[in-house]
């Protein structure tokens, strides 16, 4: 594994096994299902990991990025799936979403191959993304690795908040996914950087991040 690999990897290990400091209570998730081989394939599939406490679903950040993202890809299908996980303040159970995230990633692979894979997170959602294209070994509870060709099928990936930042391995030195990744932190938002407003890292899509994350994604689709 490359230095830089080693880094994320070590990032997003600390990540799940000390937890971040984070906002809202939680609320319990339900299971979505991984799409079956009958299931019809949208052009672009966005995988999105809500931040702690947010709703079931893919949070207000991930809406955002979402909507604008759909405004940026013409007359192309836009199909959404929700990370199921408890983002709670158990931050080892992000391990939770990461595994759920691979399966149904190497899932959409294997039944909709033609289908161009969006991998998005928000602050503790961004740590499984991390997870995800980082960690290639069993570890902390994650014990679904992604194949490395996983990533041809992956056009772009999109973090916000993201607490490995704030360690050093922003998910742009990822070996396989940096230069398709980007990763936006607010100025002064403590989760990602040395600031200490917290009021910063509610406001990812007012300030205008999400719909800069979408530019990004839609010139990589």
């Amino acid at each position: 594994m490359s230095r830089s690999a080693r880094r994320i990897a070590s990032a997003a290990a600390i990540v799940l096994a000390a937890g971040v400091m984070l906002i809202a209570p939680a609320i319990a998730p339900t299971r979505i299902p991984v799409p079956s081989a009958n299931a019809a394939c949208s052009d672009i599939e966005v995988v999105f990991a809500r931040g702690t406490g947010e709703p079931v679903g893919i949070g207000r950040v991930g809406e955002s990025f979402v909507s604008s993202l759909r405004n940026q890809v013409g007359g192309r299908s836009v199909g959404v799936y929700a990370v199921n996980y408890p983002a709670t303040y158990d931050f080892l159970a992000a391990a939770d979403g990461a595994n759920d995230a691979s399966a149904h990633i190497q899932g959409t692979v294997a039944n909709c191959p033609d289908t161009r894979i969006v991998l998005g997170g928000y602050s503790q959602g961004a740590a499984v993304i991390d997870v995800i294209t980082a960690v290639p070994f069993p570890a902390i509870g994650f014990n679904s690795p992604m194949p490395a060709e996983v990533a041809d099928h992956v056009a772009a990936v999109a973090v916000f908040g993201n607490p490995s930042a704030k360690l050093g391995a922003p998910l742009t030195l990822s070996p396989l996914y940096g230069f398709k990744a980007i990763d936006l932190c607010n100025v002064g938002d403590p989760v990602c950087s040395a600031g200490n407003n917290i009021d910063t890292h509610k406001n990812y899509g007012p300030a205008g991040f999400t719909g800069q994350a979408a530019g990004f994604v839609a010139g990589r689709l």
